[in-house]
């Protein structure tokens, strides 16, 4: 499996550095949480392994293939997905709409329509998830199976790399233990899954490893086993 190693990142918005000297490395088959306060540099963290920002200094690889300079697209060719917290769903169209747009599949040069839905199938059936109907706009599902359909279209292009956005944060109860039990099955598979959250019981639920960000800076990282939650929040706090 494939290691996502990042060395000695740093990056600038003007004068302002948000990420300084970031060196870590992501192994498959793992959950990885990155926590911290608000403007810690967690989703500037993952939008910059992810290719929407690039960093001003540092190397960010995948295996065998540098991702530094590349941009969203590319880093999605590689095998990086990242799940927006706004998960980026068109509300007015329907689920198999939003799981291929833009990587629609076609047959002789129309839609087919067929091997989309039939995709789309066996990957929400290896999920555990079931949905009311493919048809149905995305805006008519629960907070939860719009979080299963985010993570479904990831899934549908069989990725390496999955990054999360607070993905237990606007959702109910039982919607989160489904939410918690699909990470786990990613990780089951072998994928490099990083998570950002505020969520510190979601954390230590599914978590091999926690990483704790503050002022851009890597201030804490720790096996789940090696820490507590006291800890993560004295580290999150400390001045």
């Amino acid at each position: 499996m494939a290691e996502l190693k990042l060395r000695a990142v740093k990056k600038m918005f003007g004068a302002t550095t948000v990420l300084q000297d970031i060196s870590v490395e992501f192994a498959g088959g793992t959950v990885t949480s990155i926590v911290g306060d608000n403007g810690a540099g967690k989703s500037t963290l993952c939008k910059t392994i992810a290719g929407v920002y690039h960093p001003d200094k540092g190397e960010i690889e995948l295996g065998d293939l540098k991702l530094t300079h590349l941009g969203p697209h590319e880093t999605r060719e590689a095998g990086i997905e990242m799940i927006y917290q706004d998960l980026a769903l068109a509300k007015q169209h329907d689920v198999i709409s939003n799981l291929y747009f833009g990587r629609e599949k076609t047959r002789f040069g129309f839609l087919d329509q067929k091997a989309m839905t039939e995709n789309a199938q066996a990957v929400l059936e290896t999920m555990g998830t079931k949905l009311p109907s493919l048809t149905k706009p995305v805006g008519l599902l629960s907070g939860g199976q719009q979080q299963a359909v985010a993570i479904a279209r990831a899934l549908l292009f069989s990725p390496r790399v999955l990054i999360m956005d607070e993905p237990t944060a606007a959702l109910a109860a039982r919607e989160i233990e489904h939410t918690l039990d699909l990470i786990k099955r990613l990780k089951e598979r072998g994928l490099i899954v990083i998570l950002i959250s505020h969520r510190l019981n979601d954390v230590f639920a599914v978590s091999d490893r926690i990483i704790v960000l503050r002022s851009g800076m890597i201030v804490a990282d720790k096996s789940v086993h090696e820490t507590s939650m006291q800890e993560v929040v004295a580290q999150i706090m400390s001045a």
